[in-house]
């Protein structure tokens, strides 16, 4: 069927269902995925399982756009005003929701698995990936929703600078996970020399990220075109080189998307200029293609199969990430409501889990647990992605930070 058909159906549909929910009290985002769902095609057939393998492209150029305006959120006066408190919250959420779902994988998963007496070749090193995955947060979910309300404050800050964070600590921890499973499943001890990798990802990407950044901050000077549609053109343009360059470089492509996102709000003398045409003019855009085509990415019949597994890593993820924004807002000495509500809107996930769960397909040593690890990332975002909305408009709703009008 013609691209450009399927295409036009997703947006319309996704700005349909969005505008629905809308009226009905509910995020758009949620319209969103649900639309995704409708045309996924496992259901109505309209959109084709090869259109859906091929959206790669337009994915991660949503996905650089949105990482671009979290980045964008990370302002060094106020992050330095509540830099140990926001650190302290992100390490808290991020390390114990990995630290819940290992443990919890490692009591369920003999029950789901006939590992036999694998239990260390296979059960552990499949519970302490999927603990490694509980670590990220999507924060396009709750920057839209954020956005959506004009929700402003103290609650609405620390959760996007917490969720800015969330990238470099699940890396780490994958990267780690990853070489500790391995040893296990080959009974070899060499593949700790990979634990410099996530070293380079992290601050290769930082580096990248800030010299895109400095160059939309100089660019228009040197050539004198600092018209609003030019300087749209030139940050798409640059965030597509950033996120291509990383990916060709086996760098982290939303570290560095972030990064030039910090820069140009720090540095970038049209800043202002820069976040307001995008979130004016594109981001409704990105929102609804990014989220529905989310969600005819899932396989249902996989999902139905792992079912159980994909409910009890949600529970236990967000007993994790609750738990720890409250234990780590309160040893930053963070205010009430950041303690209170920051971990509700830390709920979202997507977006790198997904790309991290299909690197291990590529390794063969993986071969016998990397299925079953994507089927439960991915049912697991869909759910994520749904009920993650809901409980970022609730946080920002309980603290107060939403304008009575909204």
């Amino acid at each position: 069927m013609n691209s450009l058909l399927i295409l036009g159906a997703m947006i319309a549909a996704g700005y349909l269902l969005g505008e629905l929910a809308s009226r009905l009290g509910l995020p758009r985002v949620s319209g969103y995925i649900l639309a995704g769902l409708a045309l996924n095609p496992d259901l109505t057939g309209f959109v084709s399982h090869d259109f859906v393998q091929n959206t790669d492209t337009v994915t991660s150029l949503s996905l650089a756009l949105l990482t671009f305006a979290v980045g964008g959120t990370l302002a060094l006066a106020p992050l330095k005003e509540l830099g140990r408190g926001i650190l302290l919250l992100a390490l808290g959420e991020a390390e114990l929701a990995a630290l819940l779902v290992t443990a919890g994988c490692l009591v369920v998963l003999p029950f789901f698995l006939d590992s036999g007496g694998a239990f260390l070749t296979t059960v552990v090193p499949l519970a302490v990936l999927l603990g490694s995955l509980a670590s990220p947060t999507d924060p396009s979910a709750t920057l839209a929703v954020l956005h959506q309300y004009k929700a402003k404050g103290l609650v609405s800050f620390s959760i996007m600078a917490a969720a800015a964070l969330d990238d470099a600590f699940g890396i780490i921890n994958f990267s780690v996970a990853t070489v500790i499973s391995s040893v296990l499943i080959t009974h070899s001890s060499g593949q700790f020399t990979a634990l410099i990798e996530p070293v380079v990802s992290i601050f290769g990407a930082i580096a990248l990220g800030a010299g895109a950044g400095f160059g939309f901050h100089y660019i228009p000077r040197l050539l004198r075109a600092d018209a609003d549609g030019l300087l749209v053109v030139l940050v798409v343009g640059l965030l597509a080189l950033c996120y291509g360059l990383s990916t060709a470089l086996g760098l982290d492509q939303l570290l560095a998307t972030m990064s030039m996102g910090m820069v140009v709000v720090n540095f970038g003398k049209n800043r202002d200029r820069i976040f307001r045409l995008l979130e004016e003019y594109l981001e409704p855009l990105v929102f609804v293609v990014f989220f529905t085509v989310s969600g005819t990415l899932l396989d249902f019949a996989i999902l139905l199969r792992y079912l159980p597994l994909v409910l009890l890593f949600v529970v236990f993820r967000v007993g994790g990430k609750l738990g720890g924004a409250y234990v780590g807002a309160t040893l930053g000495r963070t205010s009430s409501n950041v303690r209170r509500y920051a971990g509700w809107g830390l709920i979202p996930q997507g977006g790198i889990v997904i790309g991290l769960a299909l690197v291990l397909q590529r390794d063969p040593a993986f071969d016998e647990i990397s299925g079953i690890l994507l089927s439960v990332i991915i049912g697991a975002t869909v759910l994520h992605e749904l009920i993650g909305p809901l409980t970022a408009k609730l946080a920002i709703q309980k603290s107060g930070e939403i304008p009575p009008s909204r």
